[in-house]
């Protein structure tokens, strides 16, 4: 099948651990064989943001400015067992809040929801986007140990030398001390991102912060929001029919529990960062949420809304095969995609990320799934390693890719079960590792031919002139359980 040309470049930000493998595993199996990838590359693997002193992500957050859309690994931001481990220069800050400031953008997660896993909570009967703030707060705070007795004092200093002061603390002590701040740009930025997208997707957006407790800093969002609400956005809400309302977080958290879903949540950073995985549970799995920094003039970063999964990491450099979900890094892939083909007017590239992502679903709603997902399924659920997922994910995106382009799947030769040769077409596969199982049509279009391989050897192959639905099911059946008697290791 021809590849599916691109025009422009993706800025393809890689990353760290289990997230790092399941990269390249998702390029080279579900990306890589039908689509001619371009992309700019740059490693925001741990090792190398120290070999460069960050500026690699600097030059990443550029790149995105300059490009329009980047896809991005999960990376580790390092503690202090951090640096010991990796022997770093220094304690490097996020490379995520980097790029948020350099992007200036609102960080829109959502669950990936899929029938067979129900929320934890029970009412929750359509997704909840969280819209997190992407700028200041703690992720661009300054730390000071405190290291006995003395006064803590917050100090502005205008250019005009006027100064404003406050007594932070007295210590009698040791203790911390941390600054924060953010600019009203950037509230007014993510509140304008947050109606617009609230208008785009119609629905309902509700705000939250603690302005009852940090009378100046929360209210000034508060006040901000509000003003922009009236000034640009309020008539175009009524007619769209959706509200907006401010309310206190923690009421918030109770309305969101108490809720049906189908909303937008705006958070300040933090608040974002903490409840957007708190729903990611509740929907299913902190693997399961989509993640897209959107940024004021329209620049688009995608990426998976959990870390790097440093377990799961350790147990496949022991040399475990691990079950870790691959899905919100697909997600990324493919969102990246889509918008890289609306923007570039490449229907063919859409079309491509949306048989990705239905490919996933569809994987998963068949009961072949990773464990964290089996955990949770409502039924009968097969549970595989991650390679064994995205193999199956390939073989449907295969059949509908190959479809699509008219020019018919792989077309192979085989000597059934009576001795005769069979040319057939492949209309679907099941492959893990080097075993296979392929349903194929004969030349003619009509016999069914099921062919079995084990440990990349032909075993069996079966030719039906009057097929039917029963003998398929046997055959694929007596597959499986073959499958799950075979050894996985060959000195077995």
């Amino acid at each position: 099948m021809r590849k599916i040309e691109m025009k422009t470049p993706l800025v393809e930000m890689d990353g760290d651990e289990m997230t790092r493998v399941l990269w390249q595993m998702i390029k080279e199996k579900l990306i890589l064989p039908f689509v001619e990838l371009k992309t700019e590359y740059y490693d925001l693997g741990l090792p190398h943001r120290d070999e460069t002193g960050d500026q690699v992500t600097i030059d990443a957050a550029e790149a995105t400015r300059r490009l329009g859309v980047a896809v991005k690994c999960a990376t580790i931001t390092p503690n202090r067992q951090r640096v010991e481990e990796y022997g770093l220069h220094e304690m490097w800050k996020s490379p995520n809040g980097t790029i948020r400031a350099i992007l200036d953008g609102t960080v829109f997660r959502a669950p990936i929801q899929v029938e067979g896993i129900r929320p934890v909570v029970r009412t929750w009967e359509k997704p909840i986007t969280i819209a997190r703030h992407a700028y200041g707060d703690i992720y661009k705070n300054v730390e000071i140990a405190v290291p006995g007795p003395g006064t803590a004092r917050l100090v502005f200093t205008g250019e005009d030398g006027e100064t404003k002061e406050a007594v932070i603390q007295q210590f009698r002590g040791p203790g911390v001390l941390r600054g924060v701040h953010n600019l009203d740009a950037s509230i007014a930025s993510f509140a304008r991102s947050c109606f617009a997208y609230a208008l785009d997707k119609k629905q309902d957006l509700w705000f939250s912060a603690k302005d009852t407790i940090s009378k100046t800093y929360d209210a000034r969002f508060r006040d901000i929001f509000q003003e922009i609400y009236d000034a640009e956005y309020r008539e175009a809400f009524r007619q769209a029919g959706i509200t907006y309302f401010y309310t206190l977080i923690d009421d918030a958290v109770a309305r969101v529990i108490r809720s049906k879903g189908g909303f937008i949540w705006a958070c300040k950073n933090y608040d974002g960062d903490v409840m957007s995985d708190m729903l990611a549970t509740a929907f299913g799995s902190l693997a399961m949420m989509t993640s897209v920094l959107v940024s004021p003039d329209g620049k688009y970063e995608y990426e998976a809304a959990h870390g790097t999964v440093t377990r799961h990491y350790y147990r496949y450099r022991a040399g475990e095969k691990t079950s870790t979900n691959p899905t919100a890094t697909i997600f990324a892939w493919s969102g990246a995609l889509r918008k890289r083909g609306e923007l570039d007017g490449l229907p063919e590239l859409v079309h491509f990320a949306d048989v990705l992502e239905a490919a996933t679903l569809d994987t998963i709603a068949g009961g072949t799934m990773t464990r964290d997902l089996a955990a949770l399924w409502e039924g009968e659920a097969e549970s595989v390693n991650s390679e064994e997922f995205l193999d199956a994910i390939a073989g449907r995106m295969e059949e509908e890719l190959y479809a699509d382009s008219g020019e018919g799947l792989e077309t192979i030769t085989i000597v059934d079960d009576e001795g005769n040769e069979v040319t057939a077409t492949v209309v679907y596969r099941a492959i893990r590792g080097e075993d296979e199982f392929a349903v194929l049509v004969d030349d003619e279009g009509g016999a069914l031919v099921v062919r079995c391989v084990y440990d990349g050897e032909e075993e069996n192959s079966y030719h039906f002139e009057e097929p039917d639905a029963e003998t398929a099911d046997s055959v694929f059946a007596e597959f499986e359980e073959e499958m799950e008697n075979y050894p996985e290791d060959e000195d077995e």
